[in-house]
């Protein structure tokens, strides 16, 4: 009796430490460019076969909408962002709206509150944060001046890069 109390505390354990949170992860914590004012963090949860991405940004121009990307460098050491390199594109799509053909790197804009902060929530398709050739780890993150167009190539003339992060695990 007592082997199979023990057996069954082992499985409930086992079964309790999969539970919330092992789900893969990444973070990325926004600083300004220089001589800009935006900062903030951005989290990346893996489900199934899709990235949900939570993002909350301050200092951000008041009432406006801003190109959000993730980059295909993890190098904010430039000052101006320029060191992240082009959009994340593993699939070599033409840059564009998420309802069409369109690089991985594409995110829906950030929308500025009056007070200039943005918070957002959305899931995305074909990246992952897990290890391997589509992961978002590892790469650049972006917040533009302006907001993206999702036409011009390559990049949806979004602007100067008003902040830079490094997506990172866990």
């Amino acid at each position: 009796m007592m082997r199979a109390t023990m057996g069954a505390a082992a499985l409930l354990l086992a079964g309790c430490a999969t539970m919330g949170g092992s789900d893969p992860r990444a973070s990325a914590k926004l600083e300004a460019t220089r001589g800009n004012t935006a900062a903030g963090s951005v989290e990346f949860i893996q489900r199934g076969d899709k990235v949900v991405v939570t993002a909350n940004v301050t200092g951000l121009k008041p009432g406006a909408e801003h190109g959000f990307h993730v980059h295909e460098k993890g190098d904010c050491s430039s000052g101006d962002g320029m060191s992240a390199g082009g959009h994340f594109n593993p699939g070599g799509h033409p840059h564009g709206p998420l309802s069409a053909p369109h690089h991985e790197g594409d995110l829906p804009a950030l929308k500025a509150d009056a007070a200039g902060v943005a918070k957002a929530t959305f899931t995305i398709e074909g990246v992952t944060v897990a290890a391997g050739a589509r992961s978002v780890v590892g790469r650049g993150l972006i917040v533009h001046k302006d907001p993206d167009d999702y036409k011009t190539q390559p990049t949806g003339n979004s602007g100067a890069r008003i902040a830079c992060a490094v997506i990172q695990a866990g």
